[in-house]
């Protein structure tokens, strides 16, 4: 691999920035797409457990039902692609057996070998250490893949505006998650500004390393 240079990601950062208003006429050419759900893909989770779904809206119509339920906002509709981060709304040891041979068929390793790996995720999904709930932890999963997709997507040139401002709950509904036992968690419109985007020419406001940053 040959590593991007700082300046590149650097700049990268500091183009990008949440976008209020998506050109509607653009859409993300299927090549870069692909590199995005494949960088979605390579999120990494905690245990590597990938305890989500990635669910892609692309249709006008559904991607129209949503702006109601979603403050309003048209970025929701606008975007040439709406990602809906949406984890599970449980973990058992169901799941953590078919992790575990997942990992067995493509390292090419004993099931046995992972016995140990296998009863630690399926001690802490019974017995969440420090307070946390799976609930909790299961979302945090999801902001892991949120920031990702917006890093590689503002390397790619392309636009996010991450979003906590809709109903989760009839987001459910309208895309069938419920009854595949998912729960959308966060959004992330996805897609090119458009020229009228005042927000774009603004300086991004944040305050200095000094005031950030803790060196111990």
């Amino acid at each position: 691999m040959t590593p991007i240079s700082a300046e590149t990601l650097l700049a990268a950062l500091n183009w990008r920035y949440a976008t209020k208003s998506f050109d509607p006429t653009r859409r993300i050419p299927d090549a870069d797409w692909a590199v995005l759900e494949k960088a979605l893909i390579a999120t990494p989770s905690s245990f590597g457990l990938q305890p989500w779904k990635f669910v892609i809206v692309t249709d006008p119509a559904v991607k129209e039902s949503l702006v109601a339920v979603s403050w309003g906002q048209r970025q929701v509709a606008d975007a040439s692609h709406l990602v809906v981060l949406a984890v599970k709304t449980k973990i058992t040891e169901v799941d953590v057996a078919a992790y575990m041979e997942n990992i067995s068929a493509v390292r090419g390793v004993p099931p046995a070998s992972l016995d140990g790996f296998q009863a630690i995720i399926n001690g802490f999904i019974a017995n969440p250490p420090f307070g946390l709930t799976v609930e909790d932890w299961l979302t945090r999963q999801a902001y892991i893949a949120l920031g990702n997709l917006m890093t590689s997507a503002a390397l790619l040139g392309i636009d996010t505006c991450p979003m906590e401002g809709f109903d989760p709950k009839k987001y459910d509904a309208i895309l069938g998650l419920t009854a595949l036992g998912l729960r959308a968690v966060v959004t992330c419109p996805v897609g090119y500004r458009s020229a009228g985007d005042k927000s774009a020419g603004l300086a991004k406001v944040r305050f200095p390393a000094s005031e950030l940053v803790l060196h111990i």
